[in-house]
């Protein structure tokens, strides 16, 4: 027995603690949620939406597309014109089904809605919404 006392006598004890599992951890952790975020593609313009009585909440995860007052479309910053919104449509339904948010500004031409959502459909869209503002 006095050797094991001898032993303990003898033995320096660290007061150091060991970060290396700790700063693991929490990289991995970042890995995860950095995976498991939903990226939502914004339009990359501000427009006027037009204000409604009553609205529902859309699904986080959509394409959204906008028309400015001056008629351009608007996709991800980049102005994609009418003819461009099909060929989006189609490029990302391929990934994946996604509803489509059309935000028209309130002084866009009606008409140029109207060409945008007839080239969603014939891209493929299967839910396509225009995004409003509730009126309080």
């Amino acid at each position: 027995m006095g050797k094991f006392s001898e032993n303990i006598e003898n033995d320096e004890v660290s007061g150091e603690v060991d970060m290396s599992p700790l700063i693991d951890c929490v990289f991995i952790l970042l890995i995860f949620f950095i995976v498991t975020t939903v990226f939502v593609k914004e339009t990359g313009v501000e427009v006027l939406r037009p204000l409604v009585q009553s609205a529902e909440k859309l699904e986080r995860n959509s394409l959204l597309i906008a028309i400015t007052p001056e008629g351009n479309v608007m996709h991800g910053g980049r102005d994609i014109g009418v003819n461009g919104v099909q060929a989006l449509i189609k490029r990302e339904m391929k990934k994946e089904t996604l509803p489509v948010i059309i935000q028209v500004d309130s002084n866009a031409k009606s008409s140029v809605m109207y060409k945008v959502l007839n080239e969603a459909k014939l891209g493929g869209a299967v839910k396509v919404n225009l995004a409003t503002k509730l009126a309080s």
